[in-house]
């Protein structure tokens, strides 16, 4: 194991190929990073994006956008409060919990942007679909290296995000928003590539779960790790690192967010009886004096627990990261904060709660269910282009007629496709960054309705 990481390295603000000249002081990096984020069009497609239900007429649920925002503000007191702690503890200069906050808002904010249309049963239909094509290759599938299958075939929002971040968007394939290495490092939950992930197996480290980086972005994120200090590890000759502390709170926002607010939605969609929201949350609060409420409605009752609730998670997990702190650093630790918290128990009792109730309520199988063939449609319909543009090799001015009329009814982008693996990731840039209704709109065009 290397030695401990140092927050010197850590909180390294310098950008891709260190473009962008010195970090101004009076307009840090980790802020010019969350601006190119909340400025970009994948982050405002988010906001018609699936979160949990069905984009539908109750106006205070929440979509991927309202999601990501909500993160990053729990995400940013995660990071205040660790970062004066880290102050006062000597491990970072004074004024520096700034830093910390900043590029844990600046990471949550973008931790969702590379999430395709209707939820993760989008990720599972893109792979499914993939994975059909692979069991009988023909065409373009027969030109990629077995080793690349598994990122279509498992395909994974987070190297998505990654590619979105590093190559596609803005400077298109010279850095994409370039931002600073130290949010690179808080954003990427899984820090090695899909072949990677496949040697470690599933359960040799907490970063393993999934995959979080494409092969065609491994050179950048190998540089930004270099830059961050990042533990390295060999497995059988796969490289791949050990976690950014700061994604620890990245995803303890996430987790926070998505538990708590998941039974507030459940309420308001119908799901939850009040009775079981306010026993489920009442459990992360746990306070004899409560305010009081004989004048506010059930609604009401709900939104002052849900923010009751995400204050005493941030406490819960800022103490965990106290806690684990030696491992952290060490690139040892292998849980999550909110389960390895105080309030862990509780949290697990909500994660049963929506699973069984919310998760398999009618509208949202309906969604998946009408999302797997919305995707479906759509990748069967783009697929005679990339086809017709290997038989062209890949000269887009040799497309015939169609195929040309479709790329310009959809405006497919076919930038730098000049190979079989650039053509399937096209056709993954493509679909993942739909929104649900558009997607909807495209099947409709591309199956003749």
């Amino acid at each position: 194991m290397a030695a401990e990481m140092n927050w010197q390295q850590l909180l390294n603000a310098e950008r891709y190929q260190g473009r962008g000249g010195p970090e101004r002081p009076d307009r840090p990096n980790h802020v010019q990073d969350a601006d190119r984020i909340i400025f970009s069009a994948p982050y405002r497609r988010l906001a018609n994006k699936t979160q949990v239900h069905p984009l539908y007429d109750i106006d205070h649920l929440r979509h991927r956008m309202i999601h990501s925002q909500e993160v990053a503000s729990v995400g940013r007191n995660l990071g205040m409060l660790v970062g004066h702690w880290l102050e006062t503890e000597g491990h970072i200069a004074a004024g520096a919990a700034y830093k910390v906050a900043g590029t844990v808002h600046a990471a949550a904010l973008a931790h969702d942007i590379g999430n395709p249309p209707f939820g993760h049963s989008g990720e599972e239909s893109i792979g499914r679909w993939f994975a059909e094509k692979f069991d009988a290759p023909r065409s373009i599938f027969k030109g990629i290296d077995s080793s690349k299958w598994t990122e279509f075939t498992k395909f994974e929002g987070n190297a998505q995000g990654f590619r979105i971040l590093t190559r596609l968007e803005m400077y298109r394939n010279e850095g994409g928003m370039r931002l600073s290495n130290a949010v690179l490092g808080a954003f990427t939950k899984y820090p090695m590539t899909a072949a990677t992930k496949q040697a470690l197996g599933p359960e040799s480290y907490v970063g393993a779960k999934k995959f979080g980086v494409f092969d065609a972005e491994a050179q950048i994120f190998a540089d930004a790790v270099k830059a961050l200090g990042l533990p390295e590890e060999n497995t059988d000759g796969y490289r791949w690192w050990r976690r950014h502390p700061l994604v620890f709170l990245v995803e303890a926002a996430d987790d926070i967010c998505y538990n708590i607010v998941d039974l507030e939605d459940g309420f308001s969609a119908g799901d939850l009886r009040f009775e079981q929201v306010e026993a489920l949350l009442g459990a992360l609060i746990q306070e004899e004096n409560k305010r009081d409420q004989s004048s506010y409605s059930d609604y009401e009752k709900v939104c002052y627990l849900r923010a009751r609730a995400i204050g005493k998670a941030i406490d819960a997990c800022v103490e965990a990261f106290q806690q684990n702190y030696g491992a952290i650093m060490a690139g040892t630790y292998s849980g999550e904060l909110i389960a390895d918290s105080a309030l862990g128990d509780a949290f697990r009792a909500i994660k049963t709660a929506a699973h069984g109730q919310l998760f398999t309520a009618p509208r949202k199988t309906k969604l998946e269910v009408r999302g797997r063939n919305v995707i479906r449609r759509v990748l069967d319909g783009i697929l005679p282009v990339f086809v017709a543009l290997e038989r062209a090799e890949w000269d887009v001015d040799r497309l015939p007629d169609y195929e040309r009329q479709l790329v310009r009814a959809v405006s497919l982008d076919l930038r730098g496709v000049d190979n079989n693996y650039a053509a399937l990731h096209a056709m993954t840039d493509f679909v993942s960054g739909m929104t649900d209704r558009y997607a909807v709109e495209v099947a409709e065009l591309l199956s003749g309705v």
